[in-house]
């Protein structure tokens, strides 16, 4: 299941910022980008959506698998797993709208599914996303 609009992350310009300015959590096979949101950054498409507490974006590259039937995938994994951890009660202890970016390292395609998603959750949880 892909996310819903008002929680996607689009825009070059918001991902060199997340690359350049967010806090950064390290797994073995994912890592995860934190920055608190800035709407002058977002398309103007995508200023005048609903303000959400939280937008993520997922990046995989070719070097992670060739095939993008595998990559939109884990993608499309990765997707549904935030919406069920960051859905309801759990967005409310934010301290204002974030945006997190999720990029899968290199290996990570050969790994199951539930090594990446357990992953993904200590992840959101040393961030102090999750209780």
């Amino acid at each position: 299941m892909a996310l819903p609009l008002r929680h996607r992350l689009k825009g070059q310009r918001v991902f060199d910022c997340i690359y350049r300015k967010g806090r950064k959590h390290n797994g073995p096979f994912l890592v995860l980008r934190l920055l608190i949101a800035q709407a002058n950054l977002l398309p103007p498409s995508q200023r005048s959506a609903p303000v959400s507490p939280w937008r993520c974006g997922v990046v995989i590259s070719s070097k992670v698998h060739k095939r993008s039937v595998r990559r939109n995938r884990l993608r499309r994994l990765l997707h549904d797993h935030l919406l069920r951890q960051l859905a309801g009660d759990a967005t409310a202890q934010l301290q204002g709208p974030l945006w997190l970016l999720i990029s899968l390292k290199p290996g990570s395609a050969e790994r199951e599914a539930s090594q990446l998603l357990g992953e993904c959750s200590q992840l959101l949880q040393q961030a102090g996303l999750t209780p």
